[in-house]
């Protein structure tokens, strides 16, 4: 048996720490910590290797990278319904200082795919 069969990926570990660090942030409510999450979230994942040898089906490497990935999608829904509730306060509070909403889809944007550019970005 390998050891890179049953060794996390170093890069799939510091995607799990980001998130634990993001998840943390959400569940204070802390809008400043959840921004330096995001943005050290989005830093790991433009490191992201180029492959990751995921060995046969089944194996741990690949069961982290499909937790980490589904996790992710959690987190990820987190924040725009954060953002969303936070934009809606300022909107109902504040109507004189409405913006464009931080995070979500810009009206004629262009979708650039992948694991999102500037996905997290404030």
């Amino acid at each position: 048996m390998s050891t890179t069969a049953t060794t996390p990926h170093p890069w799939i570990g510091s995607l799990q720490v980001e998130l634990d660090a993001l998840e943390a942030a959400l569940l204070r409510s802390d809008a400043a910590a959840v921004e330096l999450a995001s943005a050290a979230m989005q830093k790991v994942l433009q490191q992201a290797p180029r492959s990751i040898t995921l060995a046969e089906p089944g194996s741990v490497q690949q069961n982290d990278l499909l937790n980490a990935a589904e996790r992710f999608a959690r987190l990820r829904q987190a924040v725009l319904r954060a953002s969303a509730q936070s934009q809606r306060a300022v909107t109902s509070l504040l109507p004189q200082h409405a913006q464009q909403p931080t995070y979500g889809r810009q009206v004629g944007a262009a979708s650039v795919g992948g694991a999102g550019r500037a996905f997290l970005s404030a």
